[in-house]
């Protein structure tokens, strides 16, 4: 009987080795950061529930079932860690095949669905709805569900569970990259997507499209190393184990530190107009229609006959009602005659004698 390593009971499973061994302390390391990233999701999601109703803008407000969606596959990525820490067995190898891509693919397509409103919020169109949001998070999400579902059940031939411990490294590997294709369609469109809400004249949505491209940067060279590193055959297989631990905590705290808390900052900011186009024209000034005449039709005769006024004869009042100043034509006299003293009739009557 071999003797368990320093750290571990004499009466564990030699498979539970990688979490107690202290002469070979990755598996500490990982499932310590693991745990804590596990506590952090649920503060997280707990926080999200409480300040929900503090949320002031509506169009942040829609996006937080989908966050909550988030951080529960945030959630899984850790608690995933520990089937990668302890060894491949009948047991957490179908677990490994089927929930790494589910867990990813759920993580990723509620980026996606966050870019596409955050892409019309930019413009100036109206937001996805809040059900919208969601629905296509999960829609992306359950591409890869079928993918894998269809794959474990089609490798372990329904019964055989011990396909994953007996299949050669080289083609456990290829296996297992292969079906996380859809995933790495999934992460290259969130990014091309990303970009795309940086075109836009409402700069206070850009800073949302900052955090998911951020995140997809730091994502892809995750994935880019680690997919270089288990295909590359060189590195013993032993190694394999803690390659998959690694990417799971390290990605999973990306997507806390470089996504949840920075949306958790902006979330209960008060809502800016500057962000959203004008959807009333009430305060916006507008020059007012000049017109050459009274618009109640009882006038309209009258106009025909006489002709509108010259456009020179009216003066434009922009904030004026309905009723125009205009010159009146000077030329007549309409004021009221003074009376006047009159001399006698019989002043300079040529009859009339001196004398008589």
């Amino acid at each position: 009987m071999t003797s368990s390593p320093d750290g571990c009971s004499n009466h564990i499973n030699s498979t539970y080795y990688n979490l107690c061994d202290k002469s070979n302390p990755w598996g500490i390391i990982l499932e310590t950061f693991a745990a804590a990233g596990v506590v952090t999701s649920i503060a997280f999601m707990l926080s999200l529930l409480i300040l929900i109703c503090k949320v002031q803008d509506s169009s942040r407000r829609k996006i937080i079932p989908t966050q909550f969606v988030f951080l529960l596959g945030v959630f899984g990525l850790f608690g995933l860690t520990f089937a990668f820490i302890i060894k491949l067995n009948e047991k957490t190898g179908p677990t490994r095949f089927f929930l790494f891509g589910v867990l990813f693919a759920l993580c990723f397509s509620c980026l996606l669905a966050h870019t596409f409103t955050l892409v019309k919020l930019v413009r100036g169109k109206k937001p996805l709805s809040l059900l919208m949001i969601l629905a296509l998070a999960l829609g992306f999400s359950l591409i890869q569900d079928i993918i894998a579902v269809e794959y474990v059940v089609i490798t372990m031939n329904k019964t055989n569970t011990h396909v994953f411990t007996e299949m050669p490294r080289k083609q456990l590997n290829e296996d297992f990259v292969m079906l996380l294709i859809y995933v790495l369609f999934l992460m290259a469109f969130t990014f091309i997507m990303s970009v795309s809400t940086f075109c836009g004249s409402f700069t206070g949505w850009k800073r949302h499209g900052a955090h998911i491209y951020m995140t997809m940067l730091f994502s892809i060279a995750i994935w880019v190393a680690w997919i270089t590193l288990l295909l590359h055959g060189t590195l013993d297989s032993i190694w394999n184990d803690t390659i998959l631990s690694t990417v799971l905590v390290a990605n999973g705290w990306v997507f806390l530190l470089m996504y949840i808390l920075p949306e958790f900052i902006l979330l209960t900011r008060q809502r800016n107009p500057r962000d959203y186009p004008m959807e009333d024209n009430f305060c916006k000034p507008q020059f007012l229609k000049q017109s050459y005449g009274m618009e109640n039709r009882a006038y309209l005769q009258e106009e025909i006959t006489q002709g509108p006024e010259s456009p020179s004869s009216t003066l434009y009042a922009p904030y004026s009602t309905h009723f125009q100043l205009q010159n009146r034509d000077s030329q007549k006299d309409f004021s009221i005659p003074r009376p006047k003293t009159r001399s006698s009739p019989y002043e300079d009557y040529g009859g009339r004698r001196d004398g008589n």
